[in-house]
């Protein structure tokens, strides 16, 4: 026996080698630190990235725009909002749609999740009938 275990631990070995598995996953805090810098772009001299020099552009833009005071747009361009009726067989149709995207449960696994919550609440109706006893109990023979 000493034979076959020995020969499953090398296998084992031989499967997740450590030098492998340090070069995959850091480990430790400052190695993924290094790691998820090494990935991210590089910064700009003046210690700001690209992204955040185009949403400081973008806000200057709207604050300029804020302050010029332009008139709110109207609603002549704009499309009317359907009927009721019409919002009702559009909410419909995404209803469907959204269930066509729904992995339903086989029978098998139906019939085990159905057993399987009814077992819980049998069990809980049990815990709660057994506690309304005893205290129901207990009180009884405390104030008589």
């Amino acid at each position: 026996m000493g034979g076959v275990e020995d020969g499953m631990s090398e296998g084992r070995e031989q499967d997740q080698p450590e030098e492998r598995d340090s070069a995959v996953r850091p480990s430790n805090a400052a190695a993924r630190r290094e790691r998820r810098a090494s990935s991210r772009p590089a910064a700009r001299k003046d210690g700001s990235s690209a992204e955040s020099k185009k949403s400081v552009a973008k806000s200057e833009e709207s604050d300029e725009d804020a302050k010029k005071g332009r008139p709110t747009k109207t609603r002549e361009g704009q499309e009317k909002r359907p009927s009721l009726i019409g919002r009702g067989f559009r909410y419909v149709r995404e209803v469907v749609s959204e269930l066509r995207k729904v992995i339903w449960p086989t029978r098998k696994q139906l019939v085990t999740y159905t057993g399987v919550v009814l077992v819980f609440v049998v069990f809980m109706v049990a815990l709660v009938w057994a506690l309304d006893l005893g205290f129901g109990a207990a009180v009884f023979e405390l104030f008589g």
